[in-house]
């Protein structure tokens, strides 16, 4: 039997071959290569060729294939969009994003929020500092925050408030309300949760939540 992670992933395949190249190179802001078939995504700071002729997805960087979850993310990213919306520039709790984002709020924040509180909380220089080996600009919020263009239309950021002997570590992550066009909710939501992992993992120690 397949996995669910497979599942999805040959699904994404099926969507993805339904669209045109040349809609999702123009819908999602990535690059089409016309005589190879393939599409250039930048997702976290590092290039993914898709080939659509040998449905292979690869770094571009070492031509192997990520982790499961990653392609899944990258493949959900090219077939989902049902518009050209363009990115707003506002930013909103997933609380915010319809059909879900309240539901699965509660679960979001014990896997990927209080993760970031845990291996960030007190060390908030080490978080600008792994956030800049993925992508990430420090912007001015909280006591550290930065911004990810994670995909080119899909921006997110997270703040950091470091906690003391009276106050408690806190941290958000923030979505442009403009995802809701480019990702269904689960995917929203396994980006997010991808995203704070990668950061987790470049943590240098984790400190209490």
């Amino acid at each position: 039997m397949k996995s669910n992670y497979r599942v999805a992933y040959d699904k994404g395949w099926q969507d993805l071959k339904r669209k045109e190249p040349a809609d999702i190179a123009r819908n999602m802001q990535v690059q089409y290569l016309p005589q190879k078939q393939q599409l250039i995504v930048p997702f976290l700071n590092e290039n993914y060729v898709v080939d659509l002729a040998k449905e292979t997805l690869v770094r571009e960087n070492d031509g192997e294939m990520p982790e499961i979850s990653a392609a899944i993310l990258v493949l959900h990213y090219l077939s989902f969009f049902q518009s050209a919306a363009e990115v707003t520039g506002k930013w909103v709790s997933l609380k915010e994003i319809p059909n879900g984002g309240m539901l699965f709020y509660p679960a979001f924040h014990k896997d990927a929020i209080c993760g970031l509180i845990k291996a960030f909380g007190h060390q908030t220089g080490a978080f600008l500092d792994c956030a800049a080996i993925l992508g990430g600009h420090p912007v001015k919020a909280g006591d550290a925050a930065a911004y990810f263009p994670v995909f080119p239309k899909t921006p997110l950021r997270v703040t950091l408030w470091e906690g003391d002997g009276e106050i408690s570590a806190n941290a958000t992550m923030l979505f442009d309300p403009s995802i809701e066009y480019f990702l269904h909710i689960e995917s929203i939501i396994a980006l997010g949760e991808y995203l704070a992992k990668r950061l987790i993992k470049l943590a240098p120690q984790a400190s209490g939540c």
